[in-house]
């Protein structure tokens, strides 16, 4: 079955209201009369501006009374917490150090001369950069060069990645080995390193704790043996009397 169409009965007053006019124009008035009747004010009106199909008058917004805000209400988690900034690097960065948590004991340089140093890496030539140190970051970014570049899958790249970072780490410490003996050998003193000073901190301590516990142990085996010691009188024993003392119990 069809839809019925719409009636916009309130289209048709201005219709309605011309019909009758004309009605009352044309139909036989009384002989004699010169009176013919005027159509109302309203029906202008009403041919401009045609009635809305709905008679219920809407209400400006205006005019529209503001809701009641409910105080005490649930805000929703997390509405004004910013928003997480993650970069491809930062799981990369966990991991290494997770593996290698000494080299977050080397001192870094952290300072830039116009933040746009990273323009300056090349990663595809290796880990050693200008004006870089070598470094934990180091790996992590070519860690992430030969994964982009290359292709190469996450545990292939951290493997090469890791493999230079362990050479260039050992040809490091045999250069510091070296430097080390030939400036001994030209009467170079370094003092002691810091693993010495350590155990010597520890030795002085383990010593004082020593004496102290030392002169705990003197004073109470002094307490100890005075009280089996103790000088008794045996002059005031004597001239005690034994039967006065079982009369008196």
């Amino acid at each position: 079955m069809g839809k019925a169409p719409r009636a916009f009965l309130a289209q048709r007053v201005y219709q309605t209201a011309e019909w009758r006019i004309r009605a009352n124009v044309t139909s036989p008035r009384v002989p004699g009369s010169k009176f013919v009747p005027a159509p109302a004010a309203w029906v202008e009106a009403v041919r401009l501006i045609p009635p809305a199909e709905i008679l219920t008058r809407t209400y400006p917004v205006q005019h529209t009374p503001p809701k009641e805000i409910r105080r005490g209400g649930r805000v929703a988690p997390g509405l004004y917490r910013p928003t997480r900034i993650v970069h491809p690097e930062d799981r990369l960065r966990q991991e290494f150090f997770r593996d290698h948590p000494w080299e977050l004991a080397r001192p870094r340089l952290v300072l830039e001369l116009d933040g746009q140093d990273a323009r300056d890496r090349d990663w595809s030539k290796g880990l050693v950069q200008p004006g870089m140190a070598l470094s934990g970051e180091s790996v992590v970014q070519r860690w992430l060069w030969l994964m982009e570049a290359k292709g190469l899958p996450k545990k292939q790249a951290y493997d090469v990645a890791r493999k230079e970072f362990y050479k260039l780490r050992q040809q490091e410490e045999i250069e510091r080995r070296v430097a080390v003996e030939e400036a001994r050998m030209y009467g170079g003193y370094f003092g002691m390193s810091d693993l010495q000073v350590g155990m010597q901190l520890e030795d002085e301590t383990y010593e004082s704790w020593k004496k102290w516990a030392a002169e705990e142990i003197a004073k109470r085996d002094a307490e100890h043996d005075s009280l089996y010691s103790s000088p008794v009188d045996t002059e005031a024993a004597e001239d005690i009397d034994v039967e006065e003392v079982a009369a008196a119990v």
